[in-house]
């Protein structure tokens, strides 16, 4: 049966800008897919902002309604995996890219790019963590499924104040570990001791000497969200065994190092992707963010607006003005 619903629809104009406005749409236009959810809540991002602006990186085809993150309520599946009234998750895969996302009231997507909601998590809980707190939870997954264990010393997390970074650090405290966070921004010491970090770092504080084949092994662990120079100079000060996970770039794509670290400290580098991830592992992340959240602090780092206030947002974003988690009520 075919529904109307409210969405966020970016269109293409002639003269090839982009504009956005919200209307109604049915159920009847939505893409395939076995899955039908009504969404509650979706998140807003950095692609999102780049698809609502028509970055044809992210989208090329319009009309298209943005949301790489949703979560609802299942209002049917014609493959049985989820049934009517079940609480699930999607986010990664193609949504809110090309297959319309989740700054819409209804969501028709493959029932295999959806995650049960885990105990312990709510709907609106599960979209301030996001896409951000699902590599989050890979990276610091890998680390302790690589063995690393808080009392073998700190944490190294760069880019700290992204939404990554940020998430990381809550994340890694909550879950015993020391950790050190470095920023770029000096005015952001205060918020990021409020997520837990027990010590904050300029950036020149971790590059400092990266020119050298070695450093002094400083961490047990690396959550990098940038790359580049930064990720070069955690490896080097990795302390024996240490574990370094990359999800970033952009300080840079490239990364010009020599193997010293690893067959002389056994240091292992792992890369962490969310887009495609095997759902196994996509499960044990959403799990240990259940289990390892801070429902208070959680709310400290978001905002919540309608779908009316994401225009503002959106703006806001593109300048690099949005600090804390947006969660969007649908």
């Amino acid at each position: 049966m075919s529904e109307n619903f409210t969405a966020l629809q970016v269109n293409r104009n002639e003269d090839k800008t982009f504009t956005r406005r919200i209307v109604q749409r049915n159920s009847d236009d939505l893409p395939t897919g076995e899955l039908l959810v009504r969404v509650q809540y979706s998140s807003l991002n950095y692609k999102d902002a780049l698809s609502a602006s028509g970055h044809p990186g992210v989208t090329r085809n319009f009309p298209h309604t943005p949301g790489i993150d949703a979560a609802g309520l299942v209002v049917s599946c014609s493959d049985g995996r989820f049934q009517p009234g079940d609480q699930v998750i999607v986010t990664s895969y193609d949504l809110g890219m090309e297959t319309d996302g989740g700054f819409g009231q209804l969501i028709r997507v493959p029932s295999a790019w959806a995650v049960a909601l885990p105990d312990g998590l709510s709907l609106k809980q599960s979209m301030i963590f996001g896409t951000a707190g699902l590599t989050a939870a890979l990276s610091v997954t890998a680390l302790v499924d690589s063995g690393l264990t808080p009392d073998q010393g700190p944490v190294l997390v760069t880019g700290a104040t992204g939404g990554v970074g940020s998430l990381a650090v809550t994340v890694l405290t909550r879950a015993g570990f020391q950790v050190t966070a470095a920023t770029g921004k000096n005015s952001e010491t205060d918020y990021l001791k409020c997520l837990g970090a027990t010590n904050v770092i300029s950036r020149e504080e971790v590059t400092a000497n990266s020119e050298r084949p070695m450093l002094k092994p400083l961490w047990s662990g690396v959550v990098d969200c940038v790359g580049g120079t930064m990720l070069e100079a955690a490896i080097k000060a990795c302390r024996y065994d240490g574990v370094v996970t990359c999800c970033g770039l952009v300080g840079s794509a490239d990364l010009n190092l020599n193997v010293f670290p690893f067959i002389l400290r056994g240091v292992r580098l792992i890369g962490i992707d969310s887009a495609e991830c095997p759902m196994p592992r996509r499960l044990h992340a959403w799990q240990y963010l259940a289990e390892n959240k801070d429902a208070k602090l959680l709310e400290q780092l978001s905002e919540e607006i309608s779908l009316e206030g994401l225009e503002e947002k959106i703006q806001a974003m593109l300048k690099g003005q949005v600090k804390r988690r947006v969660v969007v009520r649908l």
